[in-house]
């Protein structure tokens, strides 16, 4: 006898129907799957056996054969083990139901037929979400929370096989899950960190505010104990306010990579990512046998911090070009290529030398001057392209470090932040591609920053006294244009262009 029953895969950061047919036959006790399983899926069958008789159903003593279709793509993961489980009983008629089209089935069982979590689930729930004559979804308990993120589709959580066979039997065994998505969003949207909790370094919160409010990357220089990486974890917290389309798709990479915690249906924050300097290409970008999304990834409309980027191997370092210019990381293997999102802002921190006190007061620097020129040069001229902002962060002060004086709250920089965004949305919206300052091209930026002779004189002095590189000059144009964003003005005075000359510390002679 054959049963069909609809589960669902993700490929990418997408889903895809998957149709799960159980085929009994006459003949000896014999469990096969088909359509390209992974090892996961072909262990499946222990799983499903012992789950079906430790829930009182007849396993048959027959030839079981289970197909997942499209069987030109590979299936990974347990998330099959319910409608496979299902598919059997039905093929063996102990289930009383003609039909399963209405409904998908999602879930690992456990050997006692507990229904576990899977990742993937707000995706499936999504793509399944757009077929018409779906009635709902099946989900394990742990699950529903993040499936019900995808708004319209009836969704209902299972605890057991045997909870579903008694809900597939009558529709009225299990209460549908709902849960109000602007509630979840509005309560997730809150950080642990706030800016009021650096003392002092003024000047290196100015800059990343400045950055935050462009979408601007940046770089910290700096002894060690200055505050760098402290700064850097609160820079999501002054990001513009994360809307719920943004979350759904942070939410969708996260859950198929499988680090979505089990209490949060939503990810209503902006996302910071800090991978150590060992990480392979593939660990940063993405990769591997079968293609999952990386650092840069997982950093979806936030930040990704690189501490000590001097120490990253420099083929881990040059694989983030491709991603910081189009926001996306294409992954092209033999079998297939995936495509994920990867519009992230990079704050990168370092020390000034390799012992690290170059131009502190309070330590004594014993470098060479090669030492330090070849410390600074690994990171290539390409990459620093790429990058807008580089300040340095001095060691604090014993009076800032004791002062009992509170700085400005996140909250109140996040309202500078999310003013000038708006000013920059209002003068980009003809535009496709530029949703902030950081995005403008040279050719954007002769549209919109335009300079009167006295900025002009001024750039022309940076660049020919202060040693600046030629491939400031755009840099400089973008930030500035930012920081008059955020100052409510129309035009780029010569103030804002001074204050964006400050930001170019690694281009000046001192440094390289």
């Amino acid at each position: 006898m054959l049963a069909k029953v609809y589960s669902s895969a993700t490929l990418g950061v997408n889903a895809y129907t998957v149709e799960v047919e159980a085929d009994i036959q006459q003949q000896l006790p014999l469990f096969v799957t088909v359509g390209l399983p992974d090892g996961a899926v072909r262990e499946s069958k222990e799983r499903v056996t012992a789950a079906i008789k430790n829930s009182d159903f007849i396993f048959p003593a027959k030839k079981v054969t289970i197909n997942l279709a499209p069987a030109d793509i590979r299936k990974e993961g347990s998330a099959f083990d319910l409608p496979i489980a299902i598919g059997i009983l039905a093929a063996t008629g102990q289930i009383m139901r003609d039909s399963f089209d209405d409904f998908v089935l999602l879930g690992e069982l456990s050997l006692d037929g507990a229904v576990r979590p899977v990742p993937g689930v707000l995706p499936m729930a999504m793509h399944i979400r757009n077929n018409n004559g779906v009635k709902g979804i099946l989900v394990p308990m742990e699950n529903a929370s993040e499936a019900a993120m995808a708004q319209g589709l009836p969704v209902y959580p299972v605890g057991s096989l045997r909870d579903a066979v008694q809900f597939l039997e009558d529709n009225s065994a299990i209460k549908q899950f709902e849960i109000d998505i602007s509630s979840v969003f509005s309560l997730a949207r809150k950080y642990d960190v706030d800016f009021c909790d650096v003392k002092g370094q003024e000047s290196a919160k100015r800059a990343l505010e400045v950055a935050a409010a462009g979408g601007h990357n940046i770089i910290m220089i700096g002894p060690p104990g200055s505050g760098k990486t402290m700064l850097a974890r609160r820079l999501p917290t002054i990001m513009p306010d994360m809307t719920i389309e943004e979350a759904l798709e942070t939410t969708k990479i996260h859950s198929v990579a499988g680090l979505l915690p089990g209490n949060m249906a939503l990810v209503a924050t902006r996302p910071f990512r800090s991978p150590h300097h060992t990480v392979s290409d593939a660990g940063l970008i993405g990769g591997g046998r079968i293609p999952k999304p990386g650092e840069v990834s997982l950093a979806h409309h936030g930040v990704l911090f690189l501490d000590e980027i001097a120490e990253f191997h420099k083929d881990a370092l040059e694989v983030l070009r491709q991603p910081m210019e189009d926001g996306q990381v294409t992954l092209s293997r033999a079998a297939t290529s995936l495509t994920y999102p990867a519009s992230f802002m990079l704050a990168a921190a370092m020390n000034p030398c390799p012992c690290g006190y170059f131009g502190d007061n309070n330590h004594e620097c014993n470098c060479t001057t090669g030492s330090i020129q070849k410390y600074m040069s690994r990171i290539s001229g390409p990459l620093l392209d790429r990058i807008d902002i580089h300040i340095t962060v001095p060691s604090v002060k014993f009076k800032e470090l004791s002062s009992e004086a509170c700085g400005e709250k996140s909250e109140v920089i996040r309202a500078r932040v999310n003013g000038a965004r708006r000013r920059q949305l209002e003068r980009f919206k003809g535009e496709k591609r530029i949703f902030c300052n950081a995005h403008m091209q040279s050719k954007d930026i002769r549209n919109y920053c335009p300079i009167d002779e006295k900025s002009k004189s001024l750039l022309n002095l940076a660049i020919t006294k202060q040693g600046l590189s030629a491939r400031a000059y755009d840099r400089i144009l973008k930030v500035a244009r930012t920081i008059a964003d955020l100052e409510n003005a129309d035009h780029i005075d010569p103030t804002h262009i001074a204050e964006a000359i400050h930001y170019r510390s690694l281009d000046r002679n001192l440094w390289l």
